[in-house]
């Protein structure tokens, strides 16, 4: 065993001087000895995959939602996870990061997610809005760091610091309390960042295909839009087989393909303008060092508005929104009033009897079609 020692190979295989290095991880809430053959953020990763809530994943909404009414071709949130974490490996790679890191940030991003995809956690939300509300960064730390319980000793996962300060730092659309252990001025790693728009680039891509295949949305659509006339010239130009599901498969390469190469291009340059030479200048920064260039930031905006304006808001998706509002929140007050009902070795993770915290817990980390079968069952 002691031929191999990973963390003597470590710096080779991320040779930027700003990469993240498991052997300087500022550790876990308590100590592992550590493993002859992988590294500590190897070991992360290893242990979010066989999790229950990552596997879970499988069965929470994406888009669309598991109503009965969805096809087995869709994204699942586990689905779109393994891609952000594809395109995460592909950007640290570009960088000489690590890619280690960044895949397991990636893996981890989602896991606090609700049942439904973003309805459910606006509803959540709302009826959590007296005991502080929902956010499903805080929730996907609170599922590391508590309700996982896998290991003696301990709740939770016993994950990296930089791991977990990357999940909470995920970036928001709202300002989020920062719990008190992570530095609130200093960065995440840059391996934590990225995952902030490979998580953007790969959902422009796959709603693009679900929308397509699910008939959503149209190529001619598409065609006849400003900003894609050309890229369809392009796509179809190379193409000798010119199908729909060959120009279908063929437009979302190449856009996912032009935002990675975009994203890798703007971060290598943002990190010379500023003189990033270590992690020490990543945490310190002020400016921002993870970003798209301004075109490819116009350009998703515009991607972005025409999937709000022809998928996201379709009548079909509202009729799904409506019904998996009216799930959540029959199930919210039911359990508030029948506390009972909830399994009694979940139960017993709250001696401080918290119930809507409680009810709040079971609620999101159950998947689409358990929430239905209770919703089903207690009505």
């Amino acid at each position: 065993m002691d031929s191999f020692n990973v963390y003597d190979s470590d710096s080779r295989r991320f040779p930027a001087p700003y990469a993240a290095l498991s052997g300087d991880s500022r550790g876990r809430r308590y100590p592992l000895k550590r493993d002859p053959y992988r590294t500590e953020y190897q070991r992360d990763r290893d242990r979010i995959i066989h999790s229950t809530a990552f596997r879970r994943l499988q069965h929470k909404t994406q888009v669309f939602a598991n109503l009965g009414e969805e096809s087995d071709h869709h994204r699942t949130r586990l689905t779109h996870t393994i891609e952000v974490a594809q395109v995460s490996r592909t950007v640290a790679r570009s960088l000489g990061l690590n890619e280690d890191l960044a895949e397991a940030v990636a893996l981890a991003h989602d896991l606090g997610h609700t049942p439904f995809g973003h309805a459910g956690e606006d509803v959540l939300n709302a009826l959590m809005t007296d005991h502080g509300g929902f956010n499903h960064n805080r929730q996907s730390l609170r599922v590391v760091d508590y309700l996982e319980k896998r290991y003696p000793g301990h709740f939770g996962l016993n994950l990296t610091y930089e791991l977990r300060e990357a999940i909470i730092k995920h970036e928001t659309d709202e300002a989020l309390d920062i719990p008190r252990e992570f530095d609130v001025d200093e960065k995440p790693l840059l391996e934590g960042q990225l995952v902030n728009l490979a998580d953007e680039i790969a959902y422009y891509g796959h709603d693009i295909d679900d929308g397509l295949s699910s008939g959503f949305l149209t190529l001619d659509q598409l065609r006849r839009t400003d900003f894609l006339k050309d890229i369809f010239i392009e796509v179809e130009g190379r193409l000798e087989e010119k199908s729909a599901d060959m120009i279908r498969h063929a437009l979302v390469r190449y856009l996912v393909n032009m935002m990675v190469i975009d994203l890798s291009r703007e971060i290598s340059r943002r990190l010379t303008e500023h003189g990033i030479g270590s992690v020490t200048d990543v945490r310190q920064s002020s400016g921002r060092l993870v970003a798209f260039s301004k075109e490819q930031v116009r350009f998703n905006q515009q991607l972005k508005t025409f999937l709000l304006d022809n998928m996201y808001c379709h009548p079909s998706q509202n009729r799904m929104k409506t019904r998996s509002e009216e799930i959540i929140t029959y199930l919210f007050n039911y359990y508030l009033e029948h506390i009972e009902a909830i399994p009694v070795n979940f139960r017993n993770r709250y001696p401080d009897q918290d119930r809507n915290l409680l009810v709040n817990d079971y609620i999101a980390g159950m998947t689409d079609r358990f929430a239905l079968h209770e919703f089903t069952a207690l009505k």
